[in-house]
């Protein structure tokens, strides 16, 4: 008996280390020994109308990546059954949609499976479930889709192909550049559709009612096609005129853009006191529509008085004019205007600032004296309320008459009603204290006129006139010149 050396043996044992380890590589890694005897593998049954050249060992994906194999492929009595064995580490949900597709043009089919919601909460495939074949979609057969396009080219005629093809290459020719354009184009378009399916959809499936409409008014749309040639007919009759005007019309528009543009500093105040002159007319259109009516009549009625003597004897034509001298009667109203020692010089020839108040006959409104005074004006904002102003009608204060309504009882800038000459509105009284807690000082506008001193020294005859000039006149209290033709003679120089 031989014995081998200790070298050879641990040569064997290194070659057979070295076929362990490479044959349990091949098992493991390429020959997948596991999943030939199911170990890490489920079935799934995959229902289909028609096998669609699918074969055993096909390739099973999801989302593009290989999770299985075809297992088997047997015939039933309402299509085929595929047994696909799947990867039990890919989780795939159970609510996927299977096709049949080619990996090249010589076949080699597979399956896509892919998944139909995102919803995580959906549960996995697991052994034993089946596709059913409303979720599944096969390829056309090749072989008939071959023979219909045949019989399809059969039906042309040659030389009719020969001459659609002819002009094809001279209608195409040279224009790859913009071809390709159409095609990314097409294909960028189809992409955004892809990304927008559910307005699509929408579109498509609201559109009937639309369509149906169009289809019902279709005499309408005719009627309304027939007037609008008829319009474009007239325009064409008339291309001669209608260009002039449009030639001319390019200027007047000019200038109306210059003549916004010179009143477009002005334009926006116009506006806004055209609003206030919108409220104020708003407000007084019970009066103005009054005065609209008898306007009319008026005019009619003075125009009427013009003739009185008409088809007469009479030697003159015109208005009779009675002239009946009635000296105060009714009197004058005196009440609620300035104090003598207030009122201008007729002399005067400027043009003051009219008073900050209101001057008006302030007697009350029951009196018979001055019965249409302003006093008794309704108040348009407020029904039942007589007033004066507009302050006074909106605001919550009665109309008050000065004193009793007839003189004045000592200083009438002091009366006894608490009203002062002019009249101010609410809150504005210079005489009295702002309103509490306002804390605001009254506008300068709002003060009261000062009260025109006329001293007069009888022993020189020196006064100051409302002019504010010295002036001497000592017959004025001369006890010789107290008659009244003397005060009919002109002042000695």
């Amino acid at each position: 008996m031989v014995r081998l050396p200790r070298s050879v043996w641990t040569q064997l044992v290194i070659l057979a280390a070295v076929t362990l380890i490479a044959c349990s590589v091949m098992s493991f890694g390429f020959v997948n020994v596991p999943a030939l005897i199911g170990i890490g593998r489920y079935n799934v049954s995959l229902e289909l109308p028609a096998s669609g050249g699918l074969y055993p060992s096909s390739v099973v994906t999801y989302r593009g990546s290989e999770v299985g194999r075809v297992d088997s492929i047997d015939v039933t009595r309402d299509g085929v059954r595929a047994v696909l064995k799947l990867n039990s580490s890919m989780k795939i949900p159970s609510d996927v949609s299977a096709a049949v597709h080619s990996r090249s043009a010589v076949g080699e089919q597979f399956v896509e499976l892919s998944p139909e919601s995102d919803d995580a909460g959906v549960a996995s495939l697991g052994d034993g479930d089946v596709i059913p074949a409303g979720k599944v979609a096969v390829p056309p057969d090749i072989g008939r889709l071959l023979d219909a396009t045949n019989t399809a080219l059969q039906a042309i005629p040659q030389d009719n192909l020969r001459t659609v093809v002819d002009e094809a290459d001279t209608a195409v020719a040279g224009l790859g550049p913009e071809l390709s354009r159409i095609v990314d184009g097409s294909t960028a378009l189809a992409i955004d559709a892809g990304k927008t399916v559910d307005p699509i959809t929408t579109l498509i499936d609201e559109s009937p009612p639309v369509l149906n409409s169009q289809v019902q008014s279709a005499d309408s749309i005719e009627t309304w096609a027939n007037r609008m040639a008829s319009i474009t007919g007239q325009l064409k009759a008339q291309d001669a005129a209608f260009g002039d005007l449009l030639n001319q019309g390019g200027p007047a528009l000019e200038e109306g853009r210059a003549s916004f543009d010179r009143v477009a500093p002005a334009l926006p105040m116009l506006l806004a006191n055209m609003v206030s002159l919108g409220d104020i007319a708003y407000a007084y259109r019970n009066d103005i529509e009054q005065l609209l009516v008898l306007f009319p009549q008026g005019t009619a009625v003075m125009s009427s008085i013009i003739l009185p003597n008409a088809n007469t004897k009479q030697d003159y034509k015109g208005i009779y004019l009675d002239f009946n001298l009635n000296l105060n009667l009714p009197p004058p109203c005196n009440t609620g205007f300035l104090p003598v020692q207030q009122q201008r010089s007729p002399s005067e020839q400027d043009a003051p600032e009219r008073p900050a108040g209101e001057l008006y006959c302030r007697v009350p409104q029951d009196s018979d004296l001055n019965v249409r005074g302003v006093r008794n004006v309704p108040c348009e904002t407020v029904p039942g309320k007589r007033a004066p102003t507009v302050e006074l009608c909106e605001s919550n204060e009665p109309y008050v008459p000065l004193n009793d309504g007839y003189n004045w009882k000592g200083d009438p800038n002091a009366t006894g009603s608490g009203q002062g000459v002019p009249q101010y509105a609410p809150g504005l009284d210079p005489r009295l204290p702002p309103p509490a807690g306002t804390g605001a000082a009254l506008p300068p506008s709002a003060a009261p006129p000062p009260v025109v001193a006329v001293p007069y020294d009888p022993a020189t005859g020196d006064y100051i006139a409302p002019d504010g000039r010295h002036y001497a006149q000592a017959d004025l209290a001369h006890p010789g010149n107290r008659t009244w033709q003397s005060m009919l003679v002109p002042p000695q120089p």
